[in-house]
């Protein structure tokens, strides 16, 4: 089976979490959380650093590593890093994504979370408050 590595950015910001909404491919119209492939020679917080760049065009903080997530889909295997961030500058664009939404720990099941990025959410929500250490 094919297995595909990736970063996910956990951006938080006053008690919610960013997540973008799919615009193309086998999963679109479904949410995730931001990020992307890493490339060779990058450290997984490089690669997220460079993949924000490219979807949102602004720059994060990658404050720590939450957990990474083993997920077999039908075609791949996927490893995913899910790191904690935060924003360092307010102004955010859509470049790959055709919404997003800023969600609080309430509203986290209001969207279709991608089936690894669910697992994600089950933490999150374990964890108690978005705006603290989970």
């Amino acid at each position: 089976m094919k297995q595909i590595e990736v970063v996910a950015a956990i951006i938080r910001r006053e008690e919610r979490i960013f997540a973008t909404q799919r615009g193309y491919g086998d999963w679109k119209d479904w949410w995730e959380f931001p990020g992307g492939k890493m490339e060779a020679g990058e450290t997984p917080e490089e690669a997220l650093r460079r993949e924000i760049r490219e979807e949102l065009s602004t720059e994060i903080s990658v404050d720590e590593l939450l957990c990474t997530v083993d997920y077999d889909y039908p075609k791949f295997h996927l490893t995913m890093h899910c790191f904690l961030c935060s924003l360092l500058s307010e102004a955010l664009h859509l470049n790959e994504h055709e919404a997003a939404r800023w969600l609080s720990e309430d509203e986290l099941d209001s969207v279709q979370w991608l089936p690894a990025d669910q697992e994600v959410i089950r933490l999150l929500k374990r964890g108690g408050s978005l705006n603290s250490h989970v």
